[in-house]
């Protein structure tokens, strides 16, 4: 996953607020937003546009022998894993925090507990091989978080 997940989770946050506004985007074009009674119940918002999410911050594991093939073929089960959680509607963020830090990277589930978080995590190969852990903590945030995948599509070149 690409870094722009942030920067883009931290634009829909910024915008969470209900009501009509003008918004200036990054082209200086204005965009006429007005609440959205539809889309509100769609996304689970509440009043304040925001719902709870499950957010796992990942990090090393006890694991750390593995030579580079292996360790390949792992990041690419890896990868295809997060793909499928997102696809499935239940991972709305996912990527890496720069550096080599125990702090490896940060998934934001849309899901209701701790414990439908936990076993999504358990179907993570880095997590079974025991190169990852996470923990999990509940989050609140803008309920149209869960719009960035399809939005990510239309800024992205190259698929994971």
């Amino acid at each position: 996953m690409k870094n722009i997940f942030l920067l883009i989770l931290l634009s829909v946050i910024s915008f969470s607020c209900c009501g009509s506004k003008k918004i200036v985007n990054e082209t200086q074009q204005s965009i006429d937003t007005v609440y959205d009674e539809i889309l509100v119940k769609k996304l689970g918002a509440d009043d304040y546009g925001m719902k709870k999410y499950i957010i796992a911050f990942l990090k090393k594991g006890p694991y750390k022998s593995i030579d580079s093939t292996a360790a390949d073929k792992l990041q690419r089960a890896h990868l295809d894993n997060i793909t499928k959680l997102a696809k499935e509607g239940k991972l709305v963020l996912a990527g890496p925090f720069l550096g080599n830090e125990d702090l490896r990277g940060i998934y934001i589930f849309n899901v209701e507990t701790i414990e439908e978080a936990k076993k999504l995590t358990q179907s993570d190969p880095a997590i079974q091989a025991g190169i990852l852990t996470m923990e999990l903590k509940e989050w609140y945030g803008s309920a149209a978080l869960i719009l960035l995948n399809d939005l990510h599509k239309k800024v992205s070149k190259i698929e994971i």
